[in-house]
């Protein structure tokens, strides 16, 4: 999933969590801050949220039912492997991943993850704290070889599974 697919699904669901949420259209467009003629050909696919005002709905609206299931989880997961796609950052602990997530390979306390929506990856420390998320697992397995000093096998599901 690249950014413009995400903005795309926000887009494509922007409906579906208004009435989850019981809101009319103009009540929406207040709350993202934007005009009802505006939300009105976003949801006729005339127009597109973006990636700012999709971030700002995901995020307001992370509770949403809607989102989860499209995505598969905690959508900030998504957002952030979106935003910080080029750019290092000290993440916080996860929930490990116990929920729409396949671990796809584990080596000395690390584990590479995919999530089972968006198929992004991301690496855990042995507590459980995200090192990196990418959408390419080779530059996960580049992090994961520069942390423990070795290549990891290449056929990752064995091993976990073993």
């Amino acid at each position: 999933m690249k950014r413009d697919d995400f903005v795309r699904l926000l887009d494509e669901k922007l409906k579906l969590i208004r009435t989850e949420y019981g809101l009319t259209q103009d009540k929406m467009a207040v709350v993202l801050g934007i005009s009802k003629k505006t939300l009105v050909e976003i949801e006729k696919s005339r127009k597109s949220l973006g990636w700012t005002n999709a971030v700002a709905v995901s995020t307001i609206f992370s509770n949403s039912t809607v989102l989860r299931d499209a995505i598969g989880g905690d959508i900030s997961d998504i957002v952030v492997a979106l935003a910080f796609q080029d750019v290092e950052v000290d993440y916080p602990k996860t929930w490990g991943g116990r929920v729409w997530w396949d671990t796809v390979y584990q080596e000395r306390g690390y584990r590479i993850q995919q999530n089972l929506f968006t198929q992004h990856y991301r690496l855990l420390d042995g507590e459980d704290r995200r090192v990196y998320a990418s959408f390419n697992i080779e530059d996960i397995r580049g992090i994961l070889i520069e942390m423990i000093g070795e290549h990891p096998q290449t056929q990752t599901k064995e091993k976990v599974d073993s």
